[in-house]
C-alpha cells in the first residue's frame, strides 16, 4: 500500500487518477480549495473504490500562505509520502492575480507545487521509492523577466505556457538535487475532455482518461521507477506517449539557476 497525495483532485484527471489508484487499495490524500466539494469527492472516491483510506486537505493554491499551512498540516498528520502528483492547475480565470500580485497561473501552476514539494521533502524522503509527477503541458514558452518581476502577462495562454515551462525546469533541477526521489514532468495530453480545456477552448481531442491513465502509470508502474529528470509527452507515441524533449530552456543550466534564485527571492 502506497501513501499518495494528489493536488487538484476534486475534478478532471486528478479525480479520475485518484479513483483508479484508490481501487488498488492505496492510502489516498486528495486536495481541493473548496471544503464542501472536497468532502463530497472523498466520499465519491471511497464509494467508487471500496477503499476507506481516503482523506483530504484544503488550500487555495493562489495563496502561498495557504499552501504552506496545508503543507504543515500534512507534516503533522501523515508519516510518509510515496507518491506526490502535482496536478492542480489553472488556465482561464476571471481573477488574474494571486500571491504578491503575481500572475495567478504562475502562482498556482509553479510557485504552489514548488513550495508544497519542498516543504514535504522530509515525508518524501521517508517514502518507499518515492516519486513526484509534475503536470507540465505541451504549451511551454520562455519564462520572462517581466513575469518573474510580477508584471502583467496580458494573454492567458502565454501566462499558462510560462508557468508550465517554469514547473518543468524546476522539476529537472529537483531531480538532480534529490537523486533518491524520481521526479517526472508530464504533458498528460493536449485538449483532454476536462473542464479546464473546455473552458479554455470549447472543444476536446481526447477523453480525460488518456490523462488520468498516464498519471497512474507514471506514479506506480515499475517501468518508470528510474526515469527521473525526464519529460513525458503523452501527445507523442501510440497508444500512449513517450519520453521526449521539453522546451530547450529546460536544459539550460544558467536559465534554471536564474529561475530558482528568483523563485527563492519571491517566496522569501
Amino acid at each position: 500500500m502506497k501513501t499518495i497525495l494528489i493536488t487538484g483532485s476534486t475534478d478532471g484527471i486528478g479525480k479520475l487518477a485518484a479513483i483508479k489508484l484508490a481501487k488498488d487499495g492505496h492510502k489516498m490524500y486528495l486536495h481541493g480549495r473548496n471544503p464542501e466539494k472536497l468532502q463530497h469527492v472523498i466520499k465519491e472516491v471511497q464509494d467508487a473504490s471500496n477503499n476507506k483510506y481516503i482523506d483530504g486537505f484544503v488550500a487555495d493554491f493562489s495563496d502561498i500562505d495557504a499552501v504552506k499551512q496545508m503543507a504543515n498540516q500534512i507534516l503533522e498528520k501523515v508519516s510518509k509520502i510515496d507518491i506526490l502528483i502535482n496536478n492542480a492547475g489553472i488556465f482561464k480565470t476571471s481573477v488574474t492575480k494571486g500571491y504578491k500580485e503575481f500572475d495567478i497561473r504562475l502562482v498556482v501552476n509553479y510557485f504552489a507545487p514548488y513550495v508544497l514539494t519542498n516543504t514535504l521533502l522530509p515525508l518524501l524522503k521517508k517514502g518507499d521509492h518515492p516519486r513526484i509527477v509534475n503536470l507540465s503541458s505541451a504549451a511551454q514558452t520562455h519564462v520572462t523577466d517581466a513575469a518573474l518581476a510580477g508584471l502583467d502577462i496580458r494573454v492567458a495562454s502565454e501566462a499558462y505556457a510560462q508557468s508550465k515551462l517554469a514547473l518543468t525546469m524546476w522539476s529537472f533541477a529537483f531531480a538532480k538535487a534529490n537523486p533518491d526521489i524520481t521526479a517526472i514532468a508530464v504533458n498528460p495530453g493536449s485538449l483532454l475532455n476536462t473542464r479546464m480545456a473546455n473552458e479554455a477552448y470549447g472543444q476536446y481531442w481526447s477523453p480525460a482518461t488518456k490523462g488520468s491513465d498516464i498519471l497512474y502509470d507514471l506514479a506506480i508502474s515499475e517501468g518508470y521507477k528510474n526515469s527521473t529528470g525526464k519529460y513525458f509527452d503523452n501527445d507523442k507515441g501510440n497508444p500512449k506517449g513517450e519520453f521526449a524533449k521539453a522546451h530547450p530552456d529546460a536544459y539550460d543550466n544558467e536559465l534554471i539557476e536564474t529561475l530558482l534564485q528568483k523563485t527563492s527571492d519571491i517566496l522569501k
